[in-house]
């Protein structure tokens, strides 16, 4: 009897409310993860040209990133208000504003990572032969992935707690349900939303923590090795001999 009421009586556990509003739960998580999953992955494509134009000329570094760093530094109002010109109230608008949001982090990411790839295993690359085209790809770019793949996932988390920002126009996912709830001193949907967002996050960054395992298996490599459990893995080419027999091995794979 208690369960059934628990929405008369405005509690924050209800699971009535659950059951009442589970399509509208459902609608806002595909909205919260598809606002997210395409802010990310046109952030990351955007970041990506952005990293190597600072990478070839030096001069550009500084102000790309200080000019992804000041799009961060926007609030969320101010950046949806400059947009809505060009985009209106449309879900484009949202998407927008966090994949810029996105920038920062990605950009110096990718920066770092590809900056931590020894010099004597782009000079083994040149030797053998390789462009400047064919090393980015497959010399350096993996070997930057493990810094990659975690300014990824900081970006991912990151974005799914922006994404509820966008409940301002309509296009917040959760945050829709979250917003509604605190105008209409609605106690079930606040927590219900505030809680999916973080199951949203942690589910995101485990699959991606995932993916990083599957596509740098050296990184974890030493696992194997004579039944000893794996130490912290020390950076590419930090002077052990097997971690640069290793790395002559990628590059001669590649």
């Amino acid at each position: 009897m208690a369960s059934e009421n628990c929405m008369v009586a405005n509690d924050w556990i209800c699971g009535e409310y659950l059951r009442t509003y589970r399509q509208e739960l459902t609608d806002a998580c595909v909205q919260h993860i598809w606002i997210t999953a395409a802010s990310v992955a046109i952030g990351l494509l955007v970041a990506f040209p952005l990293a190597l134009i600072a990478r070839r000329w030096r001069l550009l570094a500084g102000p790309v990133l200080a000019i992804t760093t000041i799009l961060y530094t926007v609030p969320s109002l101010a950046m949806f208000s400059l947009l809505l010109p060009v985009f209106g109230l449309s879900p484009s608008l949202v998407v927008t504003g966090l994949v810029l949001y996105s920038l920062t982090i990605l950009v110096r990411n990718i920066l770092a990572g590809l900056a931590g790839v020894p010099e004597d295993v782009r000079e083994a690359a040149r030797a053998m032969g390789y462009g400047p085209t064919r090393q980015l790809f497959a010399v350096e770019l993996p070997l930057a992935l493990p810094a990659v793949m975690a300014g990824l996932r900081i970006a991912t988390v990151s974005t799914v707690a922006l994404t509820t920002v966008g409940a301002i126009i309509g296009y917040g996912g959760l945050g829709n349900l979250l917003l509604d709830g605190i105008q209409r001193d609605f106690k079930a949907p606040v927590l219900a939303a505030s809680v999916l967002c973080v199951v949203i996050a942690l589910v995101a960054d485990m699959l991606l923590l995932g993916v990083q395992w599957v596509i740098t298996p050296w990184t974890h490599r030493r696992r194997g090795r004579a039944g000893q459990p794996a130490g912290p893995v020390a950076p590419v080419g930090a002077g052990a001999g097997t971690d640069e027999a290793e790395t002559t091995e990628k590059v001669a794979a590649a």
